[in-house]
């Protein structure tokens, strides 16, 4: 097959798998190829990314490495296809990559799982609202930027209605529900949109509230998107230069000990859906 002139994030990482398992099996590129009956680069262009590969191949090299985890092997041969172009692409000219990549791993996680501290989550933020917080960027971005992005995040949140929808847990510092951003008419409708999405049955969002002792994070907006297999899990980082994606076991595990932590300093349900509706009436 012919190298993608872009590279999917899905396909990436299914390379970044694949070269893993290789390097387990103790086997070089040059020795992984023969064991395929190629040339060596097809397998550093296949564990780059650059060419798609498909459920067969993917179960030939995971035989050749010596991989006995048929669920994970199953996880990675559903990754392929890395032709097929989600809605995201529509924006690949307009937006920056790394918006592209996010949607992308929304639109495939089993779940996901989110910590906020002073934005509302991406995937819960009314129209207004998410304007309201990118007229806030620097540098300032043009009308028509903050439009791109605005319905580029009302696309996202597809992921929640769509059948079966996507489980969602959100934990949100009491700092992030008192912002503001836009006035209180804004901020007053965010709260009420807030709190009928928590209604549903596959949304669970948690108050952190002001006066917890200790507080286990940076305040960076974190994104834990589940895979198939806990090995496929990613970890997302929203920082000002862009969206950082980890992946790496120890990332992971660290990451996912900072959402327990943080999760078991939050309010209940009802008493977070409390909160929000005090500080509503508040405004």
């Amino acid at each position: 097959m012919p190298p993608s002139p872009t590279v999917p994030l899905r396909q990436q990482r299914l390379g970044f798998e694949l070269r893993k398992l290789r390097e387990r099996a103790g086997l070089s590129s040059t020795a992984a190829a023969n064991l395929l009956g190629g040339p060596q680069a097809r397998i550093s262009n296949i564990e780059a990314g650059r060419y798609a590969v498909s459920a067969d191949r993917v179960r030939t090299l995971a035989r050749n490495y010596s991989c006995p985890d048929e669920a994970y092997v199953d996880a990675l041969a559903a990754m392929t296809g890395g032709r097929k172009r989600g809605w995201w692409e529509e924006y690949r000219d307009t937006l920056p990559s790394d918006l592209q990549d996010l949607a992308e791993l929304e639109h495939h996680a089993t779940a996901l799982r989110v910590a906020v501290t002073i934005h509302m989550p991406g995937l819960l933020q009314t129209t207004e609202h998410a304007r309201a917080v990118m007229r806030e960027a620097v540098p300032p971005l043009r009308s028509y930027e903050i439009e791109h992005r605005v319905s580029h995040r009302v696309k996202r949140q597809a992921v929640l209605f769509r059948e079966p929808p996507t489980p969602y847990r959100a934990l949100v510092h009491e700092a992030a529900l008192r912002m503001g951003f836009g006035g209180p008419d804004i901020a007053r409708a965010q709260l009420g949109y807030l709190l009928e999405m928590s209604e549903q049955r596959t949304i669970t969002v948690l108050v952190i509230p002001f006066g917890e002792a200790g507080f286990p994070a940076s305040g960076q907006p974190i994104t834990c998107a589940t895979g198939p297999v806990p090995q496929l899990d990613t970890v997302v980082l929203d920082t000002d230069h862009g969206c950082e994606f980890l992946d790496a076991e120890a990332q992971l595990h660290r990451y996912r000990s900072v959402l327990n932590r943080m999760e078991s300093r939050a309010l209940s349900q009802e008493k977070s859906r409390d909160l929000i509706q005090h500080i509503a009436r508040e405004l």
